[in-house]
């Protein structure tokens, strides 16, 4: 069977120029899914305008993404299998591509995100799809370096989509981060349709034998999960009867999932490997690394252009200083790992650089930071992804053994996926709250009869009566102007809040760690990437 397994391997290595067209072509395909995870990000202030969304809405054009990235991505193997490996990765940079057309052309902000879930279901499947390729397309030998390559797409996308996606909204309009895909995909469709071979793996399942009930739960326990988060602030969490009814969903639908799964003879999603202690630990992981990971980036831009007053392109810039970080400490922990250095002790140290981090973003934040203030701390924060990427995922699989490796490796990704959606629904959840809070708090200290309050409003009315206003509306305007400082320090002061829990949440996880058994040999890291 061994042998069989490495003849049908070795059937897929590719030498030359064929070799380097396929990598070019598949690390094409996952940056394609990756920028436009995070290119939207700053694209979000122009939609609300255009479309008329609030920010709540808004971030839906993100979350429906992950949604239908983390439904796809368990049944990537499955799917590839059912299809064939070449038809399916084709079907999806198609269906990527055609979703990226429509998503331009999107006249109201629910049109968008109907269009980018499905969108999304392309795209989850180009990125695990793409990584198994290019590791059968070298000889196992090499196969490190494939995933070098990979790797380095992997980090370096999240952080190119921000300065793209500010340059393409300030000289042209929110449309082009999507109709950008569309010339990049029909090259990728033409080049796997060229260059691309399927694998002649197991036996296809036949439609009675398909885990139906399997795919039905899984995208309902999710999908419900998500609504709840997305929608659980401005709908008053369990007071609102579709939150409630929907929760019970998610709790059912979660059980029934896991039943289903562990009595069907074909799971979709093969849970009894989670019987693995370092693959249950390195799921949480992967989870609150997604939560960090995410959640941050959410906040920076949003912060940078709303609070800042910067451009999308500025607050994009800021980011790629730290992803070259990231993309350099790449090869020096694939090193250290390789020269057995504990990955527990890499992890406890990425989390405790996480932690300053998030400490120094605390301290750092005010309503006119400047970039000086904010380089060190992103840079730290790319010090510490490096340190948490791949040991996480090495040590989530260091104990397990052949074609659980890579079930293994879709939970760490599934988690992360799902670790960012949550991030980003409770993050813009306590953004509301604490605003509300910090407002209530600051307005209090705003008493009308206190002398340097009534010297303030009168040096703003006069400000606005020397520019042609009459003394009412100047009046008016010195409230306005007041009231929007108060709103923007309140802002800025739940920003701070969300750095410091973070930050906290990030140092609880270093004794958890500490408590993994080491594994007993290596992984091939070209296999934990399938």
């Amino acid at each position: 069977m061994k042998k069989a397994a490495v003849a049908a391997d070795d059937d897929l290595v590719e030498y030359g120029y064929r070799r380097v067209i396929i990598t070019i072509t598949a690390v094409l395909c996952a940056l394609l899914e990756i920028v436009d995870t995070t290119i939207v990000n700053v694209a979000l202030t122009d939609m609300r305008g255009s479309l008329g969304a609030t920010l709540t809405d808004v971030a839906w054009v993100i979350t429906a993404y992950a949604i239908a990235n983390v439904i796809v991505i368990p049944m990537t193997s499955w799917l590839s299998q059912q299809f064939g490996r070449r038809n399916y990765f084709v079907a999806s940079i198609i269906l990527f591509t055609v979703c990226s057309f429509l998503c331009g052309n999107a006249t109201n902000i629910w049109e968008l995100v109907a269009f980018r879930f499905v969108q999304g279901i392309g795209g989850g499947a180009l990125l695990v799809t793409a990584q198994t390729i290019i590791t059968e397309s070298y000889p196992v030998a090499k196969r490190g370096m494939a995933q070098a390559i990979y790797g380095m797409g992997v980090i370096v996308g999240p952080t190119l989509g921000p300065p793209l996606g500010g340059y393409l909204v300030d000289h042209y309009s929110w449309p082009y981060i999507f109709y950008i895909n569309i010339p990049l995909g029909i090259i990728a469709t033409i080049l796997a349709i060229s260059f691309v071979r399927s694998p002649k793996y197991g036996e296809k399942l036949k439609s009675n034998q398909v885990d139906w009930w399997g795919i039905g739960l899984l995208a309902t326990f999710i999908g419900s999960l998500q609504f709840v988060l997305e929608h659980g602030q401005q709908d008053d969490w369990f007071n609102d009867s579709l939150i409630t009814s929907l929760s019970v969903v998610t709790v059912f639908g979660l059980i029934l999932f896991i039943w289903r799964e562990l009595t069907y003879k074909h799971p979709i999603v093969n849970l009894s490997v989670l019987k693995d202690g370092n693959l249950r630990i390195g799921t949480v992981m992967c989870f609150i690394l997604g939560f960090g990971l995410y959640g941050s980036t959410l906040i920076i831009p949003i912060y940078t252009q709303a609070i800042l007053g910067w451009t999308a392109t500025d607050a994009g810039l800021l980011l790629i200083p730290g992803s070259i970080t990231t993309a350099m400490m790449m090869p020096i922990v694939g090193t250290l790992i390789q020269k057995g250095v504990p990955q527990g002790y890499m992890v406890a140290v990425g989390f405790l650089i996480f932690f300053f981090f998030t400490l120094l973003m605390y301290n750092n934040m005010t309503p006119d930071t400047g970039v000086e203030h904010l380089f060190w701390p992103l840079i730290l924060r790319g010090i510490g992804l490096g340190l948490l990427f791949v040991p996480i995922t090495t040590l989530s699989l260091s104990t397990l053994k052949g074609k659980h490796i890579g079930e293994g490796a879709a939970f760490t990704g599934m988690m992360r996926q799902l670790g960012g959606s949550f991030g980003i629904a409770i993050i813009t959840t306590f953004i509301t709250r604490f605003t509300q809070e910090h407002r209530v708090d600051l307005i209090a200290n705003l008493d009308p009869s206190k002398y340097q309050v009534q010297q303030r409003i009168l040096g703003m009315q006069r400000n606005f009566m020397s520019k042609g206003f009459s003394s009412n509306e100047s009046l008016q305007k010195a409230y306005q102007a007041l009231d929007y400082s108060v709103l923007k320090q309140s802002t800025v002061l739940s920003y701070m809040d969300i750095f410091l829990y973070l930050g906290i949440l990030f140092l609880c996880c270093i004794p958890v760690i500490l408590l993994i058994k080491k594994g007993k040999h290596k992984v091939d890291i070209s296999e934990a990437m399938h």
